[in-house]
């Protein structure tokens, strides 16, 4: 075996009064290692000290933060020895990082090319020619159709996909040795997710860049990497070759990871064809409106186009497609935030079109969205009780103890007893987004429209978020429009499944009979982009 690229040997890392009070810290005798040209991944849930070990590596620790043992040696280097100075040759030049959200990590106020040229101009002594044709180079590599066009436009023009392929560029232009991937993909769809892993195994193979991916995906790690390290938090428990560690895990923390990796039910309950229709999409059509222009606006875009659906009491109906597909623009539509340009939506039979302003105020009441961020739709100045109960205001009978009671009644429901004097900050990921189902069914509505509720959280949360929205469906009956880009998680919650591509309807039928057999070339490629490591254990 070759000596080791990134080498890390007993790390201590804590936060500032943590040994006071008794807090663990952050990380405990940490020690692993990468090898010139190795794709290694380290996997935990969120807490587990995945990222602070990516920030130690490029030492930048946050304030009130500090390494209290052990060494980072990079080529026998240890890089928490170097100065400030040394420090900066080695980020960018030596170390490369991805980060999770491109759109925070590209400055928004510079164009592309400024961004691409500004490693070169800092790590490696070019001409400008050089450097411009460098940068045209790797774009293309990166499949950006048109590399003269993105140098001169800004970050904002392009979808999360393209954002992450073009941050993947600026980072190996100047070809580090060792590329940090912190969850580069968790706020991609399925497709998007697949061709940004296979361009950075494919740069790495190229360019002998190793590979240090940082995520909670399993069906990632099966995929991509050839060792794993599995941190909970701060400690290490578990590492070793993939195919073991996943196939046959030793340590607990380990299988409860596995074991939450969404799955088909053994059986699933029969739709009952004779329940009433709640929600009814007839030929729906959205336009958005076309850029300004000197003297008038361009011609509107159709983004939705005539697209049926229908979702009964008691079902769950998801909505499937990679981003931009037209998905949530439907969903907004079916809630009434966006305007028809054709076509018909009904609720109860009533178009929403023509509701009276009593009928409008019901279906508001009736009809709840669960939303993809819960910290950005949660009012973070609101305690939690005041922010569920909100929509009891428009139930009437109901006095303020009433209302205080089913506020408790609904918390405990969802897990949460207790939490209603809390503010968003002082929660998890996980207890936020309990906190926005929560909301969604007090009103005890007949239609929920969850808009990718568990894409940002970790596996194992998102098994108890799933497995909680799907016994409150159960418990209360309501009808359930499921958004969502991850078949994997239609595979274990729905009873009917709708393909959407570029706004049009491409395939629609049974959960199984579309995971089986699908029909449409787009869905056997979401099919095929869906990570699993089921092909790695049948090789165990």
């Amino acid at each position: 075996m070759p000596a080791p690229l990134l080498q890390v040997e007993g790390l201590r890392i804590l936060a500032v009064g943590h040994e006071a009070d008794g807090r663990p810290p952050l990380l405990d005798d940490f020690s692993f290692d990468v090898a010139p040209g190795e794709f290694v991944a380290i996997v935990g849930e969120s807490g587990s000290g995945k990222t602070i070990t990516a920030r130690a590596i490029l030492n930048l620790l946050p304030p009130g933060v500090k390494r209290a043992a052990g060494s980072i040696r990079l080529d026998g280097r240890d890089l928490m020895t170097l100065s400030p100075d040394q420090m900066r040759k080695v980020r960018g030049g030596d170390v490369g990082m991805v980060f999770q959200e491109p759109m925070v990590s590209l400055n928004p106020a510079l164009t592309i090319r400024c961004q691409l040229a500004e490693g070169l101009k800092l790590h490696r002594k070019l001409s400008s020619v050089e450097i411009h044709r460098r940068c045209l180079q790797m774009l293309t590599r990166v499949q950006i159709a048109d590399p003269e066009r993105c140098l001169a436009s800004y970050p904002h023009e392009f979808s999360g996909g393209m954002r992450q392929r073009i941050m993947l560029a600026s980072v190996l232009l100047p070809k580090p040795k060792l590329l940090i991937a912190d969850e580069p993909t968790t706020a991609l769809d399925t497709l998007s997710q697949r061709e940004v892993l296979e361009l950075i195994v494919e740069l790495a193979r190229d360019d002998g860049v190793a590979v240090l991916l940082i995520t909670h995906d399993l069906g990632l790690v099966a995929q991509y990497a050839r060792r794993v390290v599995v941190l909970e938090k701060g400690r290490l428990v578990e590492s070793g070759e993939t195919q073991q560690i996943l196939c046959h895990p030793a340590h607990a923390y380990t299988q409860r990871l596995v074991n939450s990796l969404p799955h088909r039910p053994d059986v699933r309950a029969a739709i009952n064809a004779n329940a009433p229709v709640v929600l009814s999409v007839a030929r729906a059509s959205v336009d958005y409106p076309g850029r300004p222009g000197l003297l008038r606006a361009g011609p509107p875009k159709r983004v939705v186009k005539n697209v049926d659906l229908q979702v009964r009491e008691g079902e769950i109906v998801a909505l499937v497609g990679a981003s931009g597909s037209g998905k949530t623009t439907l969903g907004r539509a079916v809630l009434g935030l966006k305007p028809l340009s054709g076509g018909a939506i009904r609720f109860d039979g009533v178009d929403l079109g023509a509701m009276s302003p009593r009928q409008s105020i019901d279906f508001r009441r009736a009809a709840q969205l669960v939303f993809q961020d819960p910290f950005s739709s949660l009012d973070p100045r609101t305690r939690i009780g005041d922010t569920v109960g909100a929509t009891l205001r428009h139930v009437s009978g109901l006095g303020r103890a009433e209302r205080r009671a089913r506020v408790e009644a609904v918390l405990d429901e969802v897990g949460l007893a207790g939490f209603a004097e809390r503010f968003p900050h002082q929660m998890s990921g996980g207890q936020r987004q309990r906190v926005a189902i929560a909301r969604a069914i007090i009103s005890r509505p007949r239609l929920v429209v969850a808009d990718e509720p568990v894409s940002a959280l970790d596996m194992t949360i998102q098994l108890q978020v799933l497995t909680l929205f799907q016994k409150l469906q159960s418990q209360y009956g309501f009808a359930c429009l499921f958004i969502t880009h991850d078949l994997a998680v239609v595979a274990q919650v729905a009873d009917w499944v709708v393909v959407m591509s570029e706004g049009t309807v491409v395939e629609s039928g049974m959960t199984d009979a579309i995971l089986d057999d699908p029909q449409h070339e787009y869905t056997k490629a979401l099919l095929s982009a869906t990570p699993s490591f089921s092909a790695l254990a049948l090789t165990a």
